[in-house]
Protein backbone atom coordinates (compact mmCIF):
# COMPACT_ATOMS: atom_id res chain seq x y z
CA UNK A 1 0.00 0.00 0.00
CA UNK A 2 1.19 3.65 -0.85
CA UNK A 3 1.82 6.27 1.91
CA UNK A 4 2.60 9.79 0.69
CA UNK A 5 4.35 11.93 3.46
CA UNK A 6 4.35 15.90 2.24
CA UNK A 7 6.30 18.53 4.22
CA UNK A 8 9.41 20.05 4.85
CA UNK A 9 11.31 18.26 6.94
CA UNK A 10 13.45 16.13 4.99
CA UNK A 11 14.94 13.94 7.98
CA UNK A 12 11.49 13.49 9.66
CA UNK A 13 9.58 12.00 6.56
CA UNK A 14 12.47 10.30 5.86
CA UNK A 15 13.15 8.94 8.48
CA UNK A 16 9.07 8.03 8.53
CA UNK A 17 9.65 6.44 5.03
CA UNK A 18 12.08 4.15 6.25
CA UNK A 19 10.17 3.36 9.63
CA UNK A 20 6.72 2.64 6.62
CA UNK A 21 9.42 0.62 4.38
CA UNK A 22 9.93 -1.52 7.32
CA UNK A 23 6.13 -2.52 7.81
CA UNK A 24 5.67 -3.32 4.38
CA UNK A 25 4.47 -0.09 3.00
CA UNK A 26 5.48 1.54 0.01
CA UNK A 27 6.85 5.22 1.05
CA UNK A 28 7.09 8.82 -1.06
CA UNK A 29 8.20 11.63 0.41
CA UNK A 30 7.20 14.88 -1.26
CA UNK A 31 7.80 18.56 -0.48
CA UNK A 32 4.51 19.99 -1.80
CA UNK A 33 1.07 19.43 -2.13
CA UNK A 34 1.23 20.11 -5.95
CA UNK A 35 3.22 16.78 -6.30
CA UNK A 36 1.24 14.88 -3.74
CA UNK A 37 -1.40 15.44 -5.95
CA UNK A 38 0.18 15.16 -9.38
CA UNK A 39 1.48 11.38 -7.79
CA UNK A 40 -1.56 10.47 -6.15
CA UNK A 41 -3.35 10.77 -9.73
CA UNK A 42 -1.63 8.11 -10.77
CA UNK A 43 -1.92 5.59 -8.27
CA UNK A 44 -4.19 6.83 -5.01
CA UNK A 45 -2.43 6.09 -2.07
CA UNK A 46 -3.78 4.40 1.02
CA UNK A 47 -2.40 7.28 3.08
CA UNK A 48 -1.22 11.08 2.79
CA UNK A 49 0.52 12.72 5.91
CA UNK A 50 0.48 16.43 5.40
CA UNK A 51 2.54 19.17 7.66
CA UNK A 52 -0.26 20.86 9.48
CA UNK A 53 1.35 24.33 8.44
CA UNK A 54 1.36 23.63 5.05
CA UNK A 55 -2.29 21.93 4.93
CA UNK A 56 -3.36 25.51 6.80
CA UNK A 57 -1.84 27.50 4.04
CA UNK A 58 -3.34 25.57 0.88
CA UNK A 59 -6.33 23.53 2.59
CA UNK A 60 -8.05 23.05 -0.92
CA UNK A 61 -5.28 21.30 -2.09
CA UNK A 62 -4.67 19.47 0.74
CA UNK A 63 -8.15 18.28 0.09
CA UNK A 64 -7.76 17.63 -3.60
CA UNK A 65 -5.06 14.65 -2.99
CA UNK A 66 -6.88 11.60 -4.50
CA UNK A 67 -6.91 8.61 -1.95
CA UNK A 68 -7.62 4.98 -2.48
CA UNK A 69 -10.63 3.56 -1.36
CA UNK A 70 -10.81 4.06 1.87
CA UNK A 71 -7.54 5.96 2.95
CA UNK A 72 -7.13 8.59 5.10
CA UNK A 73 -5.17 11.50 5.49
CA UNK A 74 -3.50 13.05 8.24
CA UNK A 75 -1.93 15.90 9.59
CA UNK A 76 1.72 16.31 11.45
CA UNK A 77 3.48 18.88 13.02
CA UNK A 78 6.76 18.49 15.15
CA UNK A 79 5.82 20.31 18.10
CA UNK A 80 2.75 21.06 19.78
CA UNK A 81 3.15 24.66 19.75
CA UNK A 82 3.08 24.56 15.94
CA UNK A 83 -0.79 24.15 15.91
CA UNK A 84 -1.59 25.70 13.08
CA UNK A 85 -5.50 26.76 12.06
CA UNK A 86 -7.54 24.27 10.06
CA UNK A 87 -10.80 25.69 7.95
CA UNK A 88 -13.71 23.29 9.28
CA UNK A 89 -14.16 21.36 5.61
CA UNK A 90 -10.59 20.16 6.16
CA UNK A 91 -11.11 19.32 9.33
CA UNK A 92 -13.74 16.86 8.54
CA UNK A 93 -11.22 14.97 6.21
CA UNK A 94 -8.68 14.05 8.77
CA UNK A 95 -8.46 11.53 10.81
CA UNK A 96 -5.48 12.51 12.89
CA UNK A 97 -3.45 15.51 13.86
CA UNK A 98 0.13 13.97 15.27
CA UNK A 99 3.12 15.49 16.84
CA UNK A 100 6.21 13.97 14.87
CA UNK A 101 8.44 11.83 15.71
CA UNK A 102 6.93 11.69 19.51
CA UNK A 103 3.82 10.02 18.46
CA UNK A 104 5.25 8.10 15.45
CA UNK A 105 3.80 4.79 17.44
CA UNK A 106 0.28 6.08 16.79
CA UNK A 107 1.18 7.05 13.25
CA UNK A 108 2.10 3.50 12.06
CA UNK A 109 -1.08 2.22 14.55
CA UNK A 110 -3.15 4.46 12.67
CA UNK A 111 -1.69 3.05 8.98
CA UNK A 112 -2.00 -0.36 10.47
CA UNK A 113 -6.10 0.12 11.13
CA UNK A 114 -6.37 2.24 8.24
CA UNK A 115 -5.45 -0.56 5.98
CA UNK A 116 -7.24 -3.31 8.47
CA UNK A 117 -9.99 -1.53 7.92
CA UNK A 118 -10.19 -1.33 4.26
CA UNK A 119 -9.69 -5.47 4.15
CA UNK A 120 -12.44 -6.05 6.40
CA UNK A 121 -14.93 -3.41 4.42
CA UNK A 122 -13.81 -5.16 0.85
CA UNK A 123 -12.37 -1.71 -0.40
CA UNK A 124 -9.22 -3.50 -1.08
CA UNK A 125 -8.30 -4.20 -4.66
CA UNK A 126 -10.58 -7.12 -5.90
CA UNK A 127 -8.87 -10.22 -7.27
CA UNK A 128 -10.99 -11.39 -10.27
CA UNK A 129 -11.92 -14.96 -11.21
CA UNK A 130 -10.06 -14.67 -14.24
CA UNK A 131 -6.94 -13.78 -12.52
CA UNK A 132 -7.57 -16.80 -9.99
CA UNK A 133 -6.60 -19.16 -13.00
CA UNK A 134 -3.54 -20.17 -13.96
CA UNK A 135 -2.21 -19.39 -16.87
CA UNK A 136 -2.54 -21.60 -19.96
CA UNK A 137 0.47 -22.60 -21.14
Amino acid sequence: MRVLLVGAEPALLEGLAQSFAAQGYSPRVLGSLAEAREAAAAAPPLLVLVEQAMAAEASADAAAVPLAPGGALMLYRVTADDRAIIPQGLQRLVLAELTLPLERTRLLALAQHVHDRVIATGRSRRVTPTELRAPDN
